[in-house]
C-alpha cells in the first residue's frame, strides 16, 4: 500500500524519516510518496486534507483534528527548543510602539506565531514569509522583529542579529511543561490497521535513527542546503528527543496544556475528537 507523506527538509525530519522511506527497517509492506515542504505549506496542505500522513504545527493541528489523529512518534517537543524573537537593533523592544512594529512570522498557523500571540498580543502588524527569509528581511530593514524557527536559531548571531526573547523559555516559565512545536498526523478515514501499522513503522524509524545516527548523513545533508554538519546535528539534538520516540503521558499532557491555554483565549476552535491515535490517557475527557 502506498501512502502520501509530507515533512520538512529540515535535519530533524529527514533524520526521523530516513530509515522509513529508504527501507532500512521493516515497513510492513507500506510504501511512501514523499513531499518536502516548509511547515506552513504543510499546514495548508493539512487544511485541504491533501496528504495521508503529514508533519504540521500543533497550532494548525487544532483546526484539522476532526480529519487527522496524532501519531505517538515523530513529534518535536522539548525544553529550550522554542522559537526566538530577534531584531537587528539590540534596543528594539516589543513592548514599545508595538502597534507600529513590523514582525516577520513563518506562518499564521505555526506554533511560533501562537506563542508570540500569547507573549505579545499587541504585536498585530505581522508579515508572513518563508522561515528562511526572515533574517535577510531584518537585515534589509523590511521588518523590525523576526520570529525564527528551525536552523535559524543557530545562524542569526553570525549575521549580527540579536535575541529579544526565547518564546520557549517564556512558555516553560508560564506552564512548567515542554513546548509542543510539531507533530505527525494521519488521516482518520484510513483503515485502523493501516493507522496502527504506520504508528509502529514510524517509531521503528525513529529508534533506528537514534541507534544509527550517522546512517542517514548523506540524505540529511542533501536537504540541508548550506548547513554544515555540526549545525545539522545541533539541529537534530535540539528537536529530536524522547518525545520523538513516544510522546508518553508527559508529552501528551504538554499538548493538552497548550490546547487548553489556546482554547481559553479563543485562539483555536473546540475540539471534539480524541487527539491521539492510540492509548490516549485523556480519551473521553479531552473536550475543549
Amino acid at each position: 500500500m502506498k501512502l502520501t507523506l509530507g515533512f520538512s527538509p529540515c535535519p530533524n525530519d529527514t533524520f526521523i524519516f530516513d530509515a522509513l522511506i529508504h527501507h532500512k527497517i521493516d515497513t510492513e509492506g507500506l510504501e511512501f510518496e514523499v513531499f518536502y515542504d516548509d511547515v506552513e505549506t504543510l499546514n495548508q496542505k493539512a487544511f485541504r486534507s491533501e496528504l495521508d500522513i503529514t508533519k504540521l504545527s500543533f497550532h494548525a493541528f487544532a483546526y484539522v483534528a476532526d480529519h487527522y489523529a496524532l501519531l505517538d512518534s515523530g513529534s518535536a517537543l522539548g525544553f529550550g527548543v522554542g522559537p526566538l524573537l530577534i531584531s537587528k537593533h539590540p534596543d528594539t523592544s516589543p513592548a514599545e510602539h508595538a502597534s507600529n512594529l513590523r514582525v516577520g512570522i513563518p506562518g499564521k498557523y505555526t506554533t511560533a506565531n501562537f506563542l508570540l500571540s500569547l507573549a505579545y498580543p499587541s504585536l498585530q502588524n505581522k508579515i508572513e514569509m518563508r522561515f528562511s527569509e526572515i533574517e535577510d528581511a531584518l537585515l534589509k530593514d523590511e521588518i523590525d522583529l523576526g520570529l525564527i524557527i528551525h536552523e535559524n536559531r543557530f545562524t542569526y548571531q553570525d549575521k549580527g542579529l540579536h535575541k529579544v526573547i526565547d518564546l520557549g523559555e517564556y512558555w516553560e516559565k508560564e506552564t512548567g511543561a515542554a513546548i509542543p512545536l510539531g507533530g505527525i498526523v494521519i488521516k482518520r478515514e484510513l483503515p485502523e490497521e493501516v493507522k496502527l501499522k504506520v504508528n509502529r513503522v514510524l517509531q521503528r524509524s525513529v529508534e533506528f535513527a537514534f541507534a544509527n545516527p550517522k546512517s542517514g548523513i548523506a540524505y540529511i545533508r542533501s536537504h540541508a542546503q548550506t548547513m554544515d554538519e555540526a549545525v545539522m546535528y545541533q539541529h537534530i539534538e535540539l528537536y529530536v528527543n524522547k518525545y520523538s520516540i513516544d510522546l508518553g503521558q508527559e508529552g501528551r499532557k504538554a499538548i493538552e496544556t497548550l490546547f487548553e491555554k489556546a482554547r481559553s483565549l479563543g485562539v483555536i476552535p473546540e475540539i471534539k475528537e480524541d487527539l491521539f491515535l492510540n492509548h490516549s490517557p485523556f480519551k473521553g475527557l479531552f473536550k475543549l
